[in-house]
């Protein structure tokens, strides 16, 4: 026997489109009011709402992803344009010594998803944040500048891997969703920048990058950088 019509619909809409943050949920509840009642005052403006709601829908966009079966990996924590590769040392309020280390910086445009994902299955040591300015985040200087927030995280293989949400231009507020001595998944969704952002993986030493600049990456499934073995 079929299946009915409407029900077969709706599961395609799950299926297709991508569920939404649960920050952004009384944005678009808003949003959605909004256009119900310009709807009896005037069509062209409850147009515009309708768009502008489906915009705002659009950027707390949290997709499903799948990260990757292999081991030993540090994956992308946002979706964005690798901007920059480069030692640096990581941030001064997570307590590590002052040794550079590779960073791999993702830029984040108002285009992109903009959830943040966990790079790595493991426990999270710290989060640390620190306000800032709110410079372009494609400039070198915004992941010293800006306002951001640090993760440390310790692998199931015992590496160390950091990563920070970076405020930018628009960017003007940094959700992290995770605290200290919780355990995260390899591509599970911990927090969110709204408007225009960057998020910096700092490797831990002997790691491989795996990513070139001007490369795009899928936040919770492209690899980054593969982990030096125990030991190594």
């Amino acid at each position: 026997m079929s299946s009915n019509p409407l029900t077969h619909a709706l599961r395609l809409a799950r299926e297709t489109l991508p569920p939404t943050h649960p920050a952004g949920r009384p944005f678009v509840a808003g949003g959605l009011a909004a256009t119900l009642v310009l709807r009896r005052l005037s069509r062209p403006l409850a147009i515009l709402a309708g768009l502008a709601t489906l915009a705002t829908a659009a950027f707390f966009r949290e997709p499903k992803r799948v990260p990757p079966v292999r081991s030993g990996l540090a994956i992308a924590a946002a979706d964005g344009l690798v901007s920059l590769i480069e030692e640096a040392v990581p941030p001064s309020e997570l307590g590590l010594p002052a040794e550079p280390r590779m960073r791999v910086s993702v830029f984040l445009s108002i285009f992109d998803v903009h959830v943040q994902r966990a790079p790595a299955t493991g426990l999270v040591e710290r989060v640390a944040y620190r306000p800032g300015k709110f410079l372009s985040a494609d400039l070198d200087k915004a992941s010293d500048d800006n306002e951001r927030n640090s993760v440390l995280l310790r692998t199931e293989s015992g590496h160390e891997l950091v990563v920070v949400q970076i405020a930018g231009l628009v960017a003007r507020r940094i959700l992290c969703q995770v605290a200290d001595g919780e355990k995260v998944l390899a591509g599970d969704t911990y927090g969110l920048i709204r408007f225009g952002s960057r998020v910096d993986i700092y490797l831990p030493p002997g790691s491989e990058v795996l990513v070139r600049k001007g490369q795009r990456t899928i936040g919770g499934e492209t690899p980054l950088g593969a982990l030096p073995e125990r030991g190594a």
